[in-house]
């Protein structure tokens, strides 16, 4: 009775029900539901507690910025429901005009922002994504990888600006793009939010600690970000970790090569991997790996492909027998 009396008290103001109907239309940080609603961050912060404390949203610290969310599906789907059904004799669900036409200026901000940071960063990037094979051959051959059939809970770890996402989250039932630049993640967001993506999010997280429960996901994607990592081997096995028997982990990164002046110039930790390296730490993770491709460039670094599968339960059963 004390949970459903917290929701009764949380929704017991105008404020809170504005804010509950503009999270369930985006993702918004603290800052930006203040700008929505004309109120201080103070204000809108206290209301945030009370939404919080009764499981109708969720908070997320990236950097500076706080993300509002929706909280369970299971919570909030009667709570909508409620609100649509009273609204429905004459009132609107929706948010009012004023609302929705700050909401839209900060769709706008946020476009803005992203083509502001690519405007500052294009010399950078191009020659980071200029290193390897041509980004449409990369990308048909992780479509190839992980064939037709639906990828269920996708993890792409190392987002970056959502690319993978984009690519694969029509293919998935739910999408979780894991960064730890707060920058990134706004850009992936606004990516998403561009798509239309409504089942797809982006979380601050690490790849060694993944936001994740044990066997909770289908797929997981590590696109150009293992080069990055001080212990690979570790980012493996966290990966092997959330995935469900018969999930897989596919693996998108440098050949091994001999490019030094990466280390000081690019950040990069490796320089590439060889297949009996990858596979054994894939073995390692508890997963059956594969090559799947080889894309060679006559003026870039080849890109390789692997793919791990991990065992459906049975198949441990029977080992153990």
């Amino acid at each position: 009775m004390d949970d459903v009396l917290a929701v009764f008290r949380a929704v017991a103001d105008p404020s809170r029900v504005r804010i509950l109907l503009l999270v369930r239309r985006m993702e918004l940080s603290v800052g930006e539901l203040a700008a929505v609603l004309g109120q201080s961050q103070p204000r809108v912060s206290r209301h945030l507690r009370i939404l919080a404390d009764a499981g109708l949203v969720t908070r997320a610290k990236e950097g500076a910025w706080v993300f509002v969310r929706l909280g369970a599906a299971a919570l909030c789907g009667p709570v909508f429901a409620a609100i649509d059904g009273l609204a429905a004799a004459g009132g609107d669900a929706e948010p009012g005009q004023a609302d929705l036409a700050r909401l839209e200026t900060v769709r706008a901000e946020r476009a803005a922002a992203a083509d502001a940071w690519f405007a500052a960063h294009a010399k950078d990037w191009d020659r980071e994504r200029s290193l390897f094979s041509a980004e449409a051959n990369v990308e048909a051959a992780i479509m190839a990888a992980l064939g037709g059939q639906p990828l269920g809970a996708l993890v792409d770890v190392g987002t970056g600006t959502g690319r993978m996402i984009e690519l694969l989250g029509p293919r998935a039932d739910a999408a979780l793009g894991i960064d730890r630049s707060p920058e990134m993640l706004r850009l992936a967001r606004g990516r998403i939010e561009a798509c239309g993506l409504a089942h797809a999010e982006v979380r601050r997280g690490d790849m060694y600690a993944l936001p994740r429960e044990d066997g909770s996901s289908d797929t997981v994607v590590l696109h150009q970000v293992l080069h990055f990592a001080d212990d690979p081997a570790a980012v493996l096995r966290e990966a092997g970790r959330v995935l469900r028997p018969g999930g897989r982990l596919l693996v998108v990164d440098f050949a091994a090569h001999e490019r030094e002046e990466l280390r000081s110039q690019q950040r990069h930790v490796r320089l590439g991997f060889g297949d009996a390296l990858m596979l054994g730490w894939m073995a390692a993770a508890g997963l059956a790996g594969e090559v799947v491709a080889h894309l060679p460039s006559a003026d870039a670094l080849a890109v390789t492909l692997w793919l791990g599968t991990k065992p459906q339960a049975e198949t441990h059963n029977r080992r153990a027998a």
